[in-house]
């Protein structure tokens, strides 16, 4: 999973943070307890000495150390069960005063051998969320939220079925994409339709869901990509040609990119270039990726490239949005309250 370098790094300080924290609870409780009750200050050291004299005993050449060592051990007991007794006063527990990370899977490293912890993907999702909500409104947009009723259910000849049963199924191939991302048989959709027919709705849906999962996912407008293209590549250097570079490798090595409102960038030759590369790259890669449009597939076929319509076609799943424009009709019935 190829999270952007930002958000991996505040994950990362995230957990470095809660690592410290605990580390310092635990320091923080241990001194009251010493200073409550002395004697388990002195435990304590009785007990690391024990462990010293177990090593060296253990380590002794000559004789068999056997008895030495069960000795040290039944000392080592008694020196514990006195201080849990102690503290079992306090009412705390045996281990209250030991430091325990808070992942034991990875030691709150964040990563097992060369692979990510969970703990760690769990942070990078939630700071992934936070960013993908400056764009997309989360906080309501949900698979849960989204509402069929706004589709009308009269049938409509020229798309052969009517509004609603044509959401029923976007809905359905849009949930079962999200929530069984990396294992759905289709790799990439292309939502097509006018506006205010929930095109954007159900991508922040998917985004939601597949962050959710742990998984990277990048949302962008069209427009903006294009010009991070143009720039990483006619730049003059410095920290924005930089910055413009450092988003195309997220553009292009996300687990899911989500580009929407093509058709509204100014359709030129870089631009044409850049969705070029983006399309082929994703695909080569067998990245997943998700377009939004406002096109008909007409009006896509004469406005893009050959090479870049036959991928469209062929390698996407296009799924049509049509009914009428829910911001309208939300807008008609708050002003009929």
């Amino acid at each position: 999973m190829s999270y952007d370098a930002n958000i991996l790094r505040r994950a990362t300080a995230q957990l470095e943070e809660a690592h410290r924290n605990e580390t310092d609870r635990v320091a923080r409780l241990r001194a009251q307890v010493y200073d409550r009750e002395p004697r388990v200050r002195l435990l304590d050291r009785q007990l690391q000495a024990t462990m010293s004299k177990l090593v060296a005993t253990a380590l002794r050449n000559g004789e068999s150390p056997a008895r030495a060592v069960q000795a040290i051990r039944e000392e080592n007991l008694d020196l514990q069960r006195e201080r849990a007794d102690l503290l079992a006063g306090m009412g705390l527990a045996p281990d209250a005063l030991d430091e325990h990370p808070l992942c034991p899977l990875c030691n709150d490293t964040g990563w097992r051998g060369a692979s990510m912890c969970q703990c760690l993907k769990t942070r990078c999702a939630k700071e992934q969320i936070a960013e993908l909500s400056k764009m997309l409104d989360l906080g309501e947009q949900s698979f849960d939220t989204f509402d069929l009723d706004y589709y009308s259910t009269e049938y409509w000849p020229s798309r052969k079925a009517s509004p609603r049963e044509n959401m029923e199924l976007v809905y359905e191939i849009c949930l079962n994409y999200a929530e069984k991302f990396g294992k759905f048989p289709l790799r990439n959709l292309l939502l097509v339709g006018t506006t205010g027919l929930g095109k954007t709705f159900l991508s922040a849906c998917i985004a939601r869901t597949v962050s959710e999962k742990g998984f990277s996912v990048v949302y962008d407008t069209a427009g903006n990509v294009f010009d991070q293209f143009r720039a990483q590549r006619f730049g003059w250097g410095g920290d924005l040609q930089k910055d413009a570079q450092a988003d195309v490798r997220r553009y292009l090595n996300c687990d899911l990119l989500i580009l929407d409102d093509l058709g509204t960038e100014l359709v030129n030759q870089p631009s044409q270039a850049a969705l070029y590369e983006l399309v082929n790259s994703r695909l080569v890669a067998g990245k997943h990726t998700v377009i939004s449009t406002n096109l008909t597939m007409d009006r896509i076929g004469k406005t893009y490239l050959p090479q870049i319509v036959s991928r469209l076609d062929g390698e996407y799943r296009v799924l049509h949005f049509f009914g009428d424009d829910i911001r309208v009709l939300k807008k008609r019935a708050r002003e009929n309250k």
